[in-house]
C-alpha cells in the first residue's frame, strides 16, 4: 500500500513537471505576447507595491522624527496640543501656566523611579554671535536641566552637560546644537570654552550635541541649551511656563508613571478629588500616533486603487489567454488525440497563467519597491523593505494568474479533439 501511494505521488510530481515544462514551452514561443501580459501584471503590482512602500517610508520617516525627540517619555505642561489634520482638528485645552515654583515642588515630590527634567523657553528666534560670526535669527534658546538631555534623546558630541552647580547658580554657559557649532566656527575650530553671545548675554559653550536632523525645520540642530536657572532669571518675563519631562526607567512602566505624575501634580496645584485636572500630560508620540491614524485611509483608498488596476490586469490576462487558445486549438486536439486528459490540458493553462503572473508579480515588486523608496529619498530616512507587501504581491499574483486562467483552462480542456484538429 505504501509503494502505491509512493507511486502515486512520484507519478503526479512528473505529470506537474512535465505540465510547467509544456507552459515555459508556450511562454517562449510567445514572446512578444507573453512580455506585453507580464508588463501589464507588472503595472498593476507595481502601483499596489509602490503606493503602499511609500506610505511605509511616510510611516518610517514619521516615528523616526518623533523618536529622536525623545521615545518613551511624557511631559506635564499648561498649554494643549492644537493640530489640524486634513478637515480634522484634535485639540486639548490651555491652562494657567506652570511657575518654577510648582515644577519644582513636582520635582521633590515625585518618587517614581523615572529621569525628571524642567524647561523653559526663552525665545525661539535668536541670533547667536561669535566674534564676526553670526546665525540666521531662528535660532531656538531653551533653558534646561541637566536630566533633559535623557528625556529628550539628546547626546552629548563634544563636551559634558551642566553641572548640579552651574544649574542652582545659573552660570552663563550654553550647550548648542551641532549646525550653530558649524555655522559659528566651521570645521575646523573648536567650540569649546569660546565665549558667544546669545541675546545681550554672554555665554561659555561647554558642549556641542550630537546632530539629529532638521526635525521639522529645526530641532535639536538649532537650538542653544542654557542652565534653566539662568534663563529664568535673564530672560525673565511674566507668567514664565515651565515644562515637566519625564522618562521612566523602565519603558513598560509608562502608563503607571503617567498616573502615578498626574496624581502628584494635582497635589502641587491644590485640586480638590472633584476638581478636573488644569494641566496637560502629553505622550512623546502623541501627534506620531495622530498621523499615523489618519495615513490608515491613505493606505485604505491607495490598496482600494492598486486592487481595481490589478482587476484591470487580470481582465487583459483572460482576454489573452482565450486568443492563445483559440490560436491553439489544433494544438490541444493533437495533445488530446495522443492521450491527453482534459485535465492535464487545464493544467497546462493554468500553470502558463500563473507562470506569466509570477514573472510580472515580481518585476512590479522590484520596480514597486523602488518607486515607493524615492520618498525615503525625498525624506532622508533609510530604504524600506516591504516584506509584508512582497508577500502579499506573490500572493495576489497568484490569485490573479488562478482566476484569470481558469476560464481560458476550463474552454481548452472541453474542446472536442476531432474538432479541434479540423479547426482552421
Amino acid at each position: 500500500m505504501l509503494l502505491l501511494n509512493i507511486g502515486f505521488f512520484m507519478k503526479s510530481v512528473a505529470l506537474v513537471l512535465e505540465n510547467l515544462k509544456v507552459s515555459f514551452g508556450a511562454i517562449r514561443s510567445n514572446t512578444l505576447r507573453t512580455i506585453l501580459t507580464i508588463l501589464i501584471i507588472a503595472v498593476g503590482i507595481m502601483a499596489l507595491v509602490g503606493i503602499l512602500t511609500a506610505i511605509d517610508s511616510i510611516k518610517k520617516s514619521i516615528n523616526d522624527e518623533f523618536t529622536m525627540m525623545g521615545a518613551n517619555t511624557f511631559s506635564i505642561q499648561s498649554r494643549g496640543m492644537n493640530v489640524q489634520v486634513g478637515g480634522q482638528r484634535y485639540r486639548t485645552l490651555n491652562h494657567s501656566h506652570i511657575s518654577y515654583q510648582q515644577a519644582k515642588d513636582f520635582v521633590d515630590r515625585f518618587e517614581f523611579p523615572a529621569t525628571v527634567s524642567l524647561s523653559i523657553w526663552a525665545t525661539g528666534a535668536a541670533t547667536i554671535k561669535y566674534m564676526s560670526n553670526k546665525t540666521n535669527p531662528n535660532v531656538g534658546v531653551r533653558g534646561v536641566t541637566s536630566g533633559y538631555f535623557e528625556t529628550a534623546g539628546l547626546d552629548i558630541e563634544k563636551g559634558r552637560v551642566f553641572s548640579a552647580h552651574e544649574e542652582d547658580n545659573g552660570w552663563a554657559v550654553a550647550i548648542i546644537g551641532n549646525k550653530v557649532a558649524t555655522e559659528l566656527f566651521g570645521k575646523n575650530e573648536d567650540p569649546l570654552e569660546k565665549i558667544i553671545s546669545v541675546g545681550s548675554g554672554k555665554y561659555r559653550v561647554i558642549g556641542v550635541m550630537k546632530s539629529k536632523g532638521d526635525a521639522f525645520g529645526g530641532g535639536p540642530d538649532l537650538s542653544v541649551l542654557l542652565p534653566v536657572h539662568n534663563v529664568a532669571t535673564y530672560f525673565s518675563r511674566p507668567n514664565m511656563n515651565f515644562t515637566i519631562n519625564i522618562k521612566p526607567n523602565n519603558p513598560l512602566h509608562l502608563d503607571y508613571a503617567v498616573s502615578e505624575a498626574e496624581g502628584i501634580f494635582r497635589i502641587v496645584r491644590n485640586l480638590k478629588a472633584r476638581d478636573q485636572s488644569d494641566f496637560n500630560i502629553e505622550k512623546s508620540d502623541s501627534l506620531a500616533q495622530i498621523l499615523l491614524e489618519n495615513i490608515k485611509y491613505v493606505t485604505i483608498a491607495a490598496t482600494l486603487i492598486g486592487i481595481i488596476t490589478l482587476i484591470g490586469a487580470a481582465v487583459g490576462l483572460m482576454n489573452i489567454m482565450l486568443v492563445a487558445v483559440a490560436e491553439r486549438t489544433r494544438e490541444i486536439g493533437t495533445r488530446k488525440a495522443m492521450g491527453a486528459k482534459s485535465s492535464t490540458i487545464k493544467q497546462q493553462f493554468l500553470f502558463e497563467a500563473i507562470v506569466i503572473c509570477q514573472l510580472g508579480g515580481l518585476l512590479g515588486i522590484a520596480f514597486g519597491i523602488l518607486m515607493g523608496n524615492v520618498i525615503s529619498l525625498i525624506t532622508g530616512s533609510a530604504f524600506v523593505v516591504p516584506w509584508l507587501w512582497m508577500a502579499l504581491g506573490v500572493v495576489i499574483c497568484f490569485a490573479v494568474g488562478l482566476t484569470s486562467g481558469y476560464l481560458p483552462a476550463v474552454q481548452a480542456s472541453k474542446l472536442d479533439p476531432i474538432e479541434a484538429l479540423r479547426y482552421e
